[in-house]
């Protein structure tokens, strides 16, 4: 995470930087070549090295505290989740004018997971739910909980009720604002998780999915990974499913009703962060943005 006074800059990546890092910090690696994922995610810029490694260069702060708590919790989440996940092999340190932490991890195949290929299946859904309740159910040993809720606590919903009005107010002409303010209001005025702090992911949409022969395979990018309130997972049965598939995802993980409004509020509100960001210049982003909304909104 970025400190208290952090710029946010936003350093030059290229092939040259990211050769000379791997070179000198694990010269193991330096005979390997190295292909540019393109397109990246927007948080990283993401090299493909040899055929069994990737490298995962943060584009700003926000994403800078990624690598190390990937390194520390994925290899003890990994044993006990029924999907893949990343495999951290090390971390790199700024050099050569890069400023922060970067990562290499083990490649994994898949494809990006679709709504076209996966929306309607029951079977993905309940799949998505049994990860994700097998997230919530991980507790290592050895470590005292309030430790590790210090180190990755979430942010409440609440902490997005000013920048969430004023994207209700910006995206008027484009969707009905009184029904999302309605939404909005009763995600806030939901009642809260008063069970035992749980593990979520954090970015739980399509676009940290992978398949492989339209299966899902992996879960990855775990930047948000924390403890707390796990309604914002449920982000993913707005993102991906429809009415029926989001059913069986709601029965499989068995969703009380205050969370999943909490659910639906995440989803709004990630949504309008992505619309008033993106639409303008990325019209994926903005119909992927835009099923969301439409699909919170449905409940």
């Amino acid at each position: 995470m970025a400190t208290a006074g952090t710029a946010d800059t936003r350093p030059e990546i290229d092939a040259a930087l990211a050769r000379r890092l791997i070179d000198t910090q694990f010269p193991q690696w330096a005979g390997l070549p190295l292909e540019l994922l393109d397109p990246a995610g927007s948080d990283h810029v993401i090299y493909r090295l040899g055929k069994e490694l990737s490298v995962r260069l943060p584009r700003h702060v926000g994403a800078i505290g990624q690598a190390r708590k990937e390194f520390e919790w994925l290899p003890r989440l990994a044993p006990h989740l029924p999907l893949a996940i990343p495999v951290p092999v090390g971390v790199g340190e700024p050099d050569f004018g890069y400023p922060w932490p970067w990562a290499v991890s083990r490649w994994l195949d898949g494809e990006v997971a679709t709504v076209e290929a996966l929306a309607d299946s029951s079977r993905a859904a309940i799949e998505l739910a049994q990860f994700l309740a097998a997230l919530q159910r991980f507790m290592p040993e050895g470590i005292p909980a309030e430790t590790i809720r210090d180190d990755l606590t979430g942010r409440p919903l609440s902490d997005r009720d000013s920048v969430t009005r004023l994207a209700i107010a910006q995206v008027d002409s484009a969707f009905d604002a009184a029904a999302m303010t309605e939404l909005w209001d009763a995600a806030l005025s939901a009642p809260g998780w008063d069970r035992s702090p749980v593990w979520f992911h954090g970015d739980f949409h399509t676009g940290n999915l992978l398949t492989v022969n339209a299966r899902l395979s992996a879960v990855i990018d775990f930047g948000g990974l924390g403890i707390g309130d796990p309604a914002c997972d449920l982000v993913i049965a707005f993102t991906l499913m429809t009415a029926g598939s989001r059913d069986a995802f709601r029965d499989a993980l068995g969703v009380d009703d205050a969370t999943w409004m909490r659910g639906r509020g995440w989803a709004l509100t990630t949504a309008l962060s992505a619309y008033t960001a993106y639409a303008a210049v990325n019209p994926q982003v903005a119909a992927q943005a835009t099923r969301q909304i439409t699909e919170a909104l449905t409940g």
